[in-house]
């Protein structure tokens, strides 16, 4: 019995169209049913996208279409052989392309993506990676990005010291198996933990792993420069981001009960470096060209930080403990570079 095409939706549609052009672009001589199989539709749903394809095109000057302004296929091996060949193609090498310094800068951002263990399936990226290169208006300039790890003529440009912790996060997602690790909280102390890795993340320099803490019995985040001795197990990962049992918030880090809290104020540019750490109705308020506002850490440790990674933007206003601690923060590490020149 022949297959029964279900009709597809207007835009469902539309975007089939928008994603088989391209995709016979690169796969020239591609046949209907290898077409089919890749987009999950019938030969039937095909036949009919081809022939409205070769009845589409743009019109001319004079809002006629004349010849060569509709695309056009190899109609005897479409009939004949079941074969898709685009002999024409319309306004295709007319759109914009990106600048050799643009679509470097997009190659770095994916090279960054391949790197994280929730992308351990780096094909479609490397492949989006390469039509970016042939794309580009020049050739775009090598990049890379450090922990990275890629193929081809981009190559990463310096080791990374996570980059071990990375590769073993990465290994227990594709093998499916949890991880053993020492971890160092905020406040110095260090436990084992075991656990299921959901995701890696990065703020500026620093990047953190989310997965769910088998001693916790819930989703915690853990800072990658606090690991160690990190193993991988035997044991198959029982929590998944996709879970029903799991959340995993939209924002890296989350307020409790014992957060400190800290009022600071910081120049607007700056304001999304520290929009994970606003908690929701903080109360927000500008004060002499800079916003000044409330966030919540859990320790003064992490907000020395947090504020010495932002000189001259950010300045801790209260409590007179916080401001105690970064000012002290801050002397001895004048003094220790004093004492070192």
């Amino acid at each position: 019995m022949a297959e029964r095409a279900q009709p597809l939706q207007a835009r469902d549609k539309l975007a089939f169209l928008l994603s088989l052009v391209p995709w016979l672009m690169d796969h020239d001589g591609a046949s209907v049913s290898e077409a089919a199989a890749h987009f999950g539709v019938t030969p039937e749903q095909i036949r009919e996208a081809v022939e409205l394809i070769a009845v589409s095109g743009v019109p001319g000057e004079t809002d006629s279409y004349q010849h060569g302004d509709l695309f056009d296929i190899n109609w005897d091996a479409f009939e004949e052989r079941d074969e898709i060949v685009l002999t024409n193609l319309v306004a295709i090498d007319d759109s914009p392309r990106f600048s050799a310094r643009e679509a470097a800068a997009l190659i770095a951002g994916l090279q960054y993506l391949s790197a994280l263990p929730e992308n351990a399936d780096r094909a479609a990226i490397a492949s989006l990676m390469s039509k970016l290169s042939r794309g580009a208006s020049a050739q775009p300039s090598q990049v890379g990005v450090e922990g990275a790890v890629t193929t081809g003529a981009i190559d990463t440009i310096a080791p990374d010291p996570l980059a071990p912790t990375l590769a073993l996060i990465r290994e227990s997602v594709e093998r499916g198996v949890q991880l053993e690790l020492d971890y160092q909280n905020s406040q110095g102390q260090r436990e084992r933990r075991r656990i299921d890795p959901l995701r890696v993340e990065s703020i500026d320099a620093d990047w953190y792993l989310r997965g769910w803490c088998h001693l916790r019995e819930a989703v915690r985040t853990f800072r990658l420069d606090r690991i160690s001795n990190a193993i991988i197990t035997e044991q198959p990962i029982e929590h998944r981001a996709s879970d029903s049992d799991v959340r995993l918030p939209d924002v890296l880090f989350e307020p409790s009960p014992e957060d400190l809290e800290v009022t600071i104020e910081v120049v607007p540019s700056a304001m999304p470096l520290v929009s994970d750490y606003i908690p929701d109705g903080a109360n927000t308020t500008e004060h002499e060209g800079r916003i000044r506002t409330t966030l919540r850490v859990s320790h003064y440790h992490g907000l020395k930080r947090l504020i010495a990674s932002m000189p001259g933007v950010a300045v801790v206003v209260a409590p007179p403990s916080a401001r105690a601690a970064v000012q002290a923060w801050a002397q001895a590490g004048v003094a220790r570079y004093r004492s070192t020149t």
